[in-house]
């Protein structure tokens, strides 16, 4: 499997397909295997680029505290190594709040947003207990209960639940713990009108404790189309990838 140093660690990537490159960002504890039906099924049209970000999966643990500016500068190397000068950027959850970062400081790069049950703060209760438990969890006695629970959350399958389990379990616990607490404390609503590249927000029906970050950014974004995935839970790249892949390839057809 490739990696590439970056910003002083190995990071290890998956690049897949030809033509409109869309780069994917797991949330913490996750891995780029959270994308796996997105390089297997979307790469007939499209480049697809995931990867582990940096102390998670199969990249080097980070002696740096983990915070979304040193995450986006990580995917800003990867991309100039890789000669790739304009991407549509793949965010799921925490790793759309990320993308939104990455979107404000480098607009002339990230030409557009795919934001998959995101959010551009967490301040209501139940996201912010979540992650907090989470935060809580990650240490050496309770991370494969956390990992177990998160995996099976995501999965749709057996099989699936194994891929995400096993890049899962090879991440740096301080790391993952890392970017919980930066999630806990990130915003930028305020600055959401400054995101002038067209985005595609992607939420679930069933998802109903995200529907208020959903129309924050429904609010607050300029140029969005935006879906709510009927039936549909939080877990849209894993387990609901028949309804969202058509909407994706059509939106990004229209770039």
């Amino acid at each position: 499997m490739p990696h590439m140093q970056i910003n002083g660690v190995q990071l290890h990537y998956q690049s897949v397909g030809t033509g409109k490159t869309i780069l994917c960002i797991h949330p913490p504890l996750l891995t780029g295997e959270n994308f796996y039906y997105q390089r297997e099924q979307l790469a007939n049209e499209f480049r697809i680029i995931t990867l582990d970000l940096r102390g998670h999966g199969k990249s080097d643990a980070s002696s740096l505290p983990l915070s979304y500016p040193l995450i986006v500068e990580d995917i800003v190397q990867l991309l100039d190594q890789l000669q790739i000068n304009e991407v549509i950027l793949c965010g799921y959850s925490t790793g759309g709040s990320i993308a939104l970062e990455a979107m404000l400081r480098y607009p002339n790069l990230f030409v557009g947003g795919i934001l998959i049950s995101t959010m551009s703060e967490a301040t209501r209760f139940y996201l912010k207990s979540r992650i907090h438990t989470a935060y809580t969890l990650s240490n050496p006695y309770t991370f494969k209960t956390l990992a177990t629970a998160i995996c099976l959350g995501n999965a749709d399958s057996i099989s699936t639940y194994q891929r995400l389990y096993q890049a899962s379990r090879t991440g740096h616990i301080p790391n993952i713990k890392q970017y919980y607490q930066y999630s806990q404390l990130y915003q930028c609503t305020n600055r959401l009108h400054q995101i002038t590249q067209p985005t595609l927000l992607l939420y679930g029906e069933n998802d109903r404790h995200f529907h208020h970050y959903f129309r924050l950014l429904q609010n607050n974004i300029p140029k969005h189309i935006d879906a709510l995935i009927m039936n549909a839970p939080h877990q849209l790249p894993t387990k609901a990838t028949s309804k969202i892949h058509p909407i994706i390839r059509d939106w990004m057809k229209s770039l």
